[in-house]
């Protein structure tokens, strides 16, 4: 197997121009690159959002209603 070693030094403002140049397919593919790792989500993380979600559940008079102005 052929393997390249590159190490390109860029800022992330320069990297950031290199990727606006890419065409919405191009971006596409390189953004399902970035991610395709699997990430998993600690289970305290898990349970904080359930916790969370119930509560909302429970007393939806204490949410915030975003589109209401203040």
């Amino acid at each position: 197997m052929n393997t390249l070693q590159l190490k390109v030094n860029l800022s992330f403002q320069e990297l950031a121009a290199l990727v606006k140049q890419l065409s919405p397919d191009e971006k596409l593919k390189l953004n399902d690159v970035i991610w395709e790792e699997d990430m998993d989500i600690p289970t305290q993380h898990q349970k904080l959002v359930l916790q969370r979600i119930d509560k909302a559940r429970k007393n939806p008079n204490r949410m915030m209603n975003w589109d209401k102005e203040s």
